[in-house]
């Protein structure tokens, strides 16, 4: 075989893009209900904080629905179908939201948007680990969580308008039905694994399906190997990385959902420029996810550039509290949460495939992320009770540093093997 040098990589332009777009999409339907929040639709359908919190969080409780058959089915089936009718079902849901009457209503609907789309994040990163070798596979992950920071950067401008000159119904209605076009992208271009693409060269098909193949003879000769669904939810390990991942998410919808609220209560500025001052802190987490996704790749320690930046995290946030009567210094901290926002993710969606074989791996991930991502549900819902307990959103981001801090520690308990050679 040829040198890995010279191995075509067709894959990271034919793989990495439609995965980011798709979730671009779903990240900004899931999110925009801050700038619907923040623009009137808490006062529109008389939510108090706590509902509006309920609102943003319910979310990932319909979310944990398809996390186990998304995965178990892109290891077993067809992800790229499984994915396309996900995609058409949160359009139409979204697009539904901008014409609820009621709390009720808007509850319901953000469930099933969660159901619709619980299955798409595991199945994406399945397909990931078919087509990265786990040498390439943090820079893969981390490439595609970018989504996150792009999403952002382009909710905060359009919802911020939206909201400001046709009101808060037009950020789910608009941004609802873009989402439709997603699957003119995702079929075309995506393929399961490189024994299924017709335009993967010769070359670098023999190379992933040999080196990946490698990869599971020696996972699965382990002796303390998981081989079975069973097996793997009664190991620690299993249930550390749920606990991990549980606290980071906490920390990162806490952070998503409120934030348009928090500069509000910081700048006490309008709509618009709250919008635009929303990117800025996700700038700063495309910066991070590029270079601790590398550093990773580089050192080959994962729980490392996992541990750090949710301590990084924990810290910026702590900062940004208690500086708030300095503006643009306490806004800087809140800056410094964007660069490590998402940069621990792509890093922790290796340790399962290190931790266990392909044949439970799909399952795994799917549970991490059903089971984690309940955080998503507590951080904006903690949030806003504490917001109405406290009459201030800073008693919020205290809890959220705490949990990102119970993280940190959690993180460095993992297995000697998640540190590399």
């Amino acid at each position: 075989m040829a040198s890995t040098e010279a191995i075509p990589a067709k894959r990271w332009g034919r793989i990495i893009p439609p995965a980011i777009l798709v979730y671009i999409f779903g990240f900004m339907d899931r999110t925009n209900i801050g700038f619907a929040m923040a623009g009137g639709m808490s006062d529109a359908l008389q939510m108090t904080a706590t509902l509006s919190g309920l609102a943003a969080g319910i979310f990932f409780i319909g979310y944990m629905v398809l996390q186990v058959p998304g995965g178990h089915i892109a290891e077993t089936g067809n992800a790229k179908k499984f994915i396309a009718v996900s995609i058409l079902a949160w359009s139409l849901i979204c697009t539904s939201l901008g014409f609820v009457q009621t709390a009720t209503q808007l509850l319901v609907l953000r469930f099933l948007v969660g159901v619709a789309e619980g299955g798409v994040w595991p199945a994406i990163l399945v397909i990931i680990s078919h087509w990265f070798p786990s040498s390439e596979r943090g820079r893969a992950n981390s490439y595609f969580i970018m989504n996150v920071a792009i999403a952002s950067i382009i909710t905060g401008p359009i919802s911020g308008w939206l909201v400001t000159t046709f009101g808060w119904r037009s950020v789910f209605i608009a941004e609802g039905a873009v989402s439709f076009l997603l699957i003119f992208v995702w079929w075309p271009l995506i393929s399961n694994r490189p024994s299924e693409a017709k335009w993967i060269s010769k070359e670098e098909r023999e190379y992933l399906e040999t080196t990946l193949a490698a990869e599971q003879k020696a996972l699965s000769s382990e002796d303390d190997a998981p081989t079975s669904l069973s097996t793997i939810l009664s190991s620690v390990n299993m249930w550390k990385l749920i606990l991990i991942y549980f606290f980071y998410q906490v920390g990162i919808y806490g952070f998503a959902m409120w934030l348009p609220t928090i500069l509000k209560s910081l700048t006490n500025s309008g709509m618009t420029s709250i919008g635009f001052l929303s990117t800025i802190p996700y700038f700063a987490c495309m910066a991070g996810l590029y270079i601790f996704g590398h550093l990773s790749d580089r050192s080959g320690n994962r729980k490392k550039y996992v541990a750090l930046p949710l301590l990084g995290f924990a810290l910026c946030f702590l900062a940004s509290a208690f500086l708030k009567d300095y503006t643009w210094v306490s806004f800087a901290f809140l800056c410094g949460c964007g660069l490590f926002l998402q940069c621990a993710s792509g890093i922790f969606w290796t340790i399962p495939t290190m931790l266990f074989p392909a044949k439970v791996a799909g399952d795994s991930l799917g549970i991490i992320n059903a089971l984690g991502n309940l955080g998503g549900f507590v951080g904006p819902f903690i949030v806003g009770w504490l917001t109405t307990q406290f009459m201030s959103i800073y008693a919020g981001i205290y809890f959220l540093a705490a949990m990102l801090a119970c993280g940190f520690f959690l993180t460095l308990s993992l297995p000697k093997k998640t540190e590399g050679k």
